[in-house]
């Protein structure tokens, strides 16, 4: 039985490896406190259940990392609070 011939059967494909975690690569992630996004679903109005990805509101600013400035995505939180200095 080929895998054409019955929708249910499917080709078991290797699972992705992530890459490592980078501040520079991965722009999703906050650098100060790392929050990333959340899953969840949409919900219809007949209640059928779609994944969905609740993002962290990301800035981009000038920030001082290691004791020079650096350009970062922080979350808004972060700015608010002041756990980070802005670079002027």
């Amino acid at each position: 039985m080929s895998f054409r011939s019955c929708g249910r059967l499917r080709a078991r494909l290797p699972r992705r490896r992530s890459a490592p975690l980078d501040s520079a690569a991965v722009s999703k992630v906050c650098a100060i406190c790392g929050k990333k996004p959340g899953f969840g679903n949409n919900r219809s109005h007949s209640m059928v259940a779609t994944k969905r990805r609740f993002d962290p509101n990301l800035q981009r600013v000038r920030v001082f990392l290691d004791g020079k400035a650096t350009r970062a995505y922080v979350c808004t939180r972060c700015l608010k609070s002041g756990r980070v200095t802005k670079a002027v």
